[in-house]
């Protein structure tokens, strides 16, 4: 989880939190209590969230650089 927060942390930038989620649609609390280790993603949740960023699920997990 912390290596995904991190990730997601990096990938956001100076995008609001609130911008990013509407932007994913997933709510906001939701992504803060991603980014703040203090709940686990939903697989859904992280297909949506790699199509954002064009990214493979495997890289945001940190399961290969």
């Amino acid at each position: 989880m912390i290596a995904f927060a991190k990730n997601l942390k990096q990938l956001i930038g100076e995008m609001s939190v609130s911008e990013f989620a509407r932007r994913v649609d997933i709510p906001q609390q939701t992504i803060s209590r991603y980014l703040l280790c203090q709940r686990e993603i939903t697989l859904t949740n992280l297909c949506k969230i790699a199509n954002y960023f064009d990214e493979d699920i495997d890289v945001l997990l940190d399961r290969k650089n």
